[in-house]
């Protein structure tokens, strides 16, 4: 059944208190990532620096957020589970590390696959309802942030953080570290665009959720 579109105004203040909350987040997390380069030189953007650990911290939240919305909130189903497919597959493979170290090592992509395969699966079986629901989704302010964060986090960091143009770059001077900080800063920029996107879904979620409760019309 198709959803119809809820009503997207939201009025001056609350997009600008929104807007402040989000400013001052990303330059929390690059004031953070500024005191692990000044203050933690044995660990800095390394798997227990506060750059990754604030990867881990977002995406987590995203993540928690979606089932939010899907099994409280029963809003757009199918969508839902395939961002939360998608996110917690980036949760899994931030911890590789970990997982190579402690349980064993490609277990990563093995928690992947058992995240992705019955996600997209059913996915493919709800095609028509998939579809319906992202005809709305792809509308939303919420969709732009999660593209947003999507080809910062896959696409620019990746051709950003390469080594060799780090070399072309430094030269002689090149340091790992420098490659380092640059992908995985960006990376959690990325990140929290992406978090943004859920918290946005979620409070238009929300919306559709009480209109629905109060039998409301969603136009």
């Amino acid at each position: 059944m198709s959803l119809p579109p809820p009503n997207w105004s939201i009025n001056f203040k609350t997009s600008l208190m929104r807007a402040i909350l989000y400013v001052l987040f990303i330059g929390a997390i690059a004031q953070g990532s500024y005191l692990e380069a000044l203050y933690m030189p044995e660990l800095r953007f390394s798997e227990y620096g506060f750059t990754e650990l604030a990867q881990t911290t977002v995406l987590a939240s995203a993540c928690l957020m979606l089932i939010y919305v899907r099994q409280v909130l029963k809003v757009w189903p199918t969508v839902t589970l395939l961002l939360f497919a998608f996110i917690a597959a980036s949760l899994v493979r931030e911890q590789d590390y970990f997982l190579d170290e402690y349980v064993a090592r490609h277990t990563w992509k093995i928690l992947v696959a058992l995240i992705a395969v019955p996600s997209i699966t059913w996915v493919i079986i709800q095609r028509r309802r998939f579809l319906d629901e992202f005809r709305y989704f792809s509308n939303t302010f919420s969709f732009g942030l999660f593209a947003s964060g999507v080809l910062t986090t896959y696409i620019f960091s990746r051709l950003y953080g390469r080594s060799v143009f780090w070399e072309a770059v430094l030269g002689e001077s090149f340091e790992r570290t420098i490659k380092d900080a640059a992908e995985e800063v960006i990376e959690l920029l990325g990140y929290s665009l992406i978090m943004f996107a859920t918290l946005e879904l979620l409070l238009m979620a929300r919306r559709i959720y009480l209109a629905r409760k109060a039998g409301k019309p969603l136009n």
